[in-house]
């Protein structure tokens, strides 16, 4: 299991690395483009394309942690990507970032491995019933499109946030399918990979869950959208990952308790992360001189 480790967390650097790219990128005209302009700008967009050049390696060492961990591990592990972001953006993008922004992602960081250690996340077969895997889709594809259907009007903030919880639902149910892909190309080579249907869900799954995600980070606020995608998508992937694929853990009360203790106070943390991190993803320099500039 500490391979499927060491490559989740990989995965949540590429993540955060593609979500501060893209960010910049889709919020860096005034104008803020839709429909096909967005596609054309996007794609003439240096930073665009490095974020979704980052976004392809998180899936690659996603798959690979998948196949070699339970879901139920790799995905709560993927929380990661906002404590990586929030240096990030002071190492690599020269923000200030507050007291309560660090406070949050060390209580994210110790929620998610008291999680881990308490829960001892295990188990599973890798085919799951036909059954079952019909009403996860259909459970999951149903309540996107609400989820998506309601964020049509309202504030920035409420279209980010109801597109942020549908990306990571679809998020969820793509690392299922990514799981089922990866251990048919294990058990089959190429061959096993392509007969079988799940390696075309990946495909459908990941560009459904990449629009939904764009659209949510141009909506509204990253610290709206961003969190919320990040909490939704691990406690959609532990329910999938007990239903499709038989993952348990360990069942003492007492340990159920404290690993629900450590899951809350993780999303507390990146609750607090997210709304103490910096407004925007410029550089103090930056926001300095445009400050002066309103001013002046």
């Amino acid at each position: 299991m500490g391979g499927g480790i060491v490559f989740a967390l990989l995965a949540a650097l590429c993540n955060a690395v593609s979500v501060i790219e893209r960010h910049i990128a889709s919020t860096a005209d005034a104008d803020r483009p839709r429909g096909r302009r967005l596609v054309a700008y996007l794609l003439r967009n240096p930073r665009w394309l490095a974020g979704t050049a980052a976004q392809i390696g998180a899936f690659a060492f996603q798959a690979v942690a998948l196949h070699l961990s339970p879901v139920s591990v790799v995905q709560p592990l993927l929380v990661t990507e906002l404590v990586i972001a929030l240096v990030l953006r002071r190492v690599w993008i020269r923000q200030s970032v507050g007291a309560a922004a660090w406070a949050g992602a060390a209580a994210a960081c110790a929620g998610l491995g008291v999680f881990l250690v308490a829960a001892e996340p295990r188990g599973g077969h890798p085919a799951p019933a036909g059954g079952h895997w019909t009403a996860a889709i259909v459970g999951c594809a149903a309540l996107v499109a609400v989820l998506s259907a309601a964020g049509r009007g309202g504030s920035p903030g409420r279209r980010a946030a109801l597109r942020g919880i549908a990306a990571g639902v679809a998020w969820a149910l793509e690392a299922t399918f990514i799981k089922t892909a990866t251990d048919n190309a294990a058990a089959g080579g190429v061959t096993g990979l392509f007969t079988g249907w799940a390696v075309y869900a990946v495909a459908a799954g990941g560009l459904a869950g990449v629009l939904l995600e764009q659209v949510a980070l141009q909506d509204g606020p990253l610290r709206v959208s961003q969190p919320l995608l990040v909490i939704t998508d691990p406690l959609v992937s532990i329910a999938l990952s007990v239903w499709l694929f038989g993952e348990y853990f360990e069942m003492s009360a007492g340990v159920l308790a404290a690993a629900a203790a450590g899951f809350a106070v993780m999303a507390a943390g990146v609750v607090v992360l997210s709304l103490a991190a910096p407004d925007t993803l410029e550089a103090d320099t930056v926001r300095a001189e445009s400050d002066r500039t309103r001013s002046g």
